[in-house]
């Protein structure tokens, strides 16, 4: 009798600890775009088991860009979503807030013709570049950091494959814009030369992809924090595993692993070591304040918020 007992008191512990730990299991609805860096944390996170170690249920949801993720929190059929640097003017206009940083992009280039040294070689010069993209970003600080302004130059308006076109004719002498385009040029004028780069201005400004949560679970800081903790055990796994990574991803998109591999190599990757350190020193909200200044500048958005009202770093840096 004493061991039927026992029994039906270990069964029953047992039952109210699977209980405990299912109430403890969050679920989540997450979107991903995709290419590597927009699904490789979600596809190393569900390959590795993440979701579930960290305590969360994750429905993951495929979209093709940032504001139409940031249109899905604002409706309430998303809690988190992956966004570029592109799109950072969404959380810097009051629509999200950013959790966390994924990776920092290096593609873009200030290129210019053969003989061209410098940026101050640019003066007078005609410069093609796409409005209010990344390459126009990058552009504005290298102008700064050599004294000038847009004014110094003069700007010639294009779309990417426009740029590729003007520049490889001549019909502009310098070009603010990225790779892969930096290098299907380079084909056609071997000799160019790259005067700057996003790396040129690291690690006081960067160009980061994030991820965002909605304006309605932000202020749930229990879940972020386990979202986080996911993220940052998948960016270490990406970072210190890069082959096994790209094979993740494509075998989680159904893709090719060549392009993958490809774009895999145009970004850099601090770890979350390095992220939350870099948060505390301020730097990462410095990327995302001087980001947000630039879109002021390109009259995207009027008056941004400053970083600390959209970057809920106290919780990263944690």
């Amino acid at each position: 009798m004493l061991k039927k007992i026992m029994f039906f008191a270990a069964a029953s512990l047992v039952a109210v600890s699977g209980a405990a730990r299912a109430a403890d299991v969050d679920t989540i609805r997450m979107g991903y775009i995709a290419d590597y860096f927009g699904t490789s944390v979600a596809a190393i996170a569900t390959e590795e088991g993440l979701w579930a170690k960290h305590g969360l249920e994750a429905d993951l949801k495929v979209f093709t860009n940032g504001p139409i993720q940031v249109q899905a929190l604002n409706a309430g059929s998303l809690d988190f979503a992956y966004i570029g640097p592109g799109a950072l003017w969404l959380p810097a206009s009051g629509q999200a807030k950013v959790i966390a940083v994924n990776a920092l992009g290096y593609t873009d280039r200030v290129i210019a013709q053969p003989g061209i040294e410098s940026i101050a070689d640019l003066k007078g010069k005609k410069v093609g570049v796409p409005e209010g993209t990344s390459g126009d970003m990058l552009l504005r600080l290298a102008l700064e950091k050599a004294g000038m302004t847009l004014a110094d130059i003069e700007v010639v308006p294009m779309d990417p494959s426009t740029v590729v076109t003007a520049f490889a004719s001549g019909q502009v002498d310098a070009a603010g814009i990225w790779y892969p385009f930096v290098d299907v040029i380079k084909k056609r004028v071997p000799e160019l030369k790259e005067l700057s780069s996003n790396e040129d201005f690291f690690p006081d400004i960067a160009f980061p992809s994030s991820f965002i949560v909605s304006d309605e679970k932000a202020d749930d800081a229990e879940v972020i924090k386990k979202v986080n903790a996911v993220i940052k055990e998948a960016i270490d796994f990406r970072r210190d595993n890069p082959e096994e990574s790209v094979e993740i991803t494509a075998s989680f998109l159904n893709v090719p692993q060549e392009p993958l591999m490809a774009e895999s190599s145009l970004a850099r990757l601090p770890s979350s070591t390095e992220l939350e350190e870099l948060t505390r020193e301020g730097k990462v909200a410095n990327w995302f304040d001087t980001l947000a200044g630039l879109y002021a500048d390109f009259g995207k958005i009027e008056k941004p918020l400053p970083a600390s009202e959209f970057y809920l770093g106290s919780l990263y840096a944690e």
